[in-house]
């Protein structure tokens, strides 16, 4: 069962069928499905977007995967679903590195991720033509570990 993720504006609740509208809704709107190929964070109990954490054979890891909708974006909710699934990642999944896949056309995620750490490592260049950046952030509590022993 995936966790409960709580940040300082944000609960991160998992899908439940009863969010099935307002997650429709999310990618139905081609501002934000521009950006993803498939993508709920809540505040004041209401659907504001999605976030998770999976592995995937594309970045050989795992990847976190956020998008909002865009009546909230601009107020720096993004950073916090963002922040909450690298941390659980390094600390409750125990991962050395943490990972996010971006299209090259959008300017806006990886300000926000190079912010939390991560850096661009390399392209993807998608069957379609279009270009996605993988950018990865280091655990330094298990590189720092790495490096005492």
């Amino acid at each position: 069962m995936p966790p409960v993720l709580r940040t300082r504006r944000l609960l991160l609740t998992p899908y439940t069928p009863g969010h099935e509208n307002g997650f429709v809704a999310l990618f139905e709107d081609a501002r934000v499905s521009r950006w993803m190929g498939d993508g709920p964070a809540r505040r004041g109990g209401l659907l504001v977007g999605h976030a998770e954490i999976k592995r995937t054979d594309q970045v050989d890891g795992h990847e976190i995967i956020y998008a909002l909708a865009p009546e909230v974006w601009g107020g720096g909710l993004g950073t916090e679903p963002a922040e909450a699934l690298v941390a659980y990642g390094f600390e409750a999944l125990g991962l050395t590195e943490v990972h996010a896949t971006v299209d090259a056309r959008n300017e806006a995620s990886p300000r926000l991720l190079g912010r939390l750490g991560f850096a661009h490592v390399r392209d993807v260049e998608e069957d379609d033509g279009g270009l996605t950046r993988v950018l990865t952030c280091r655990n330094p509590a298990r590189g720092a570990a790495r490096g005492r022993q």
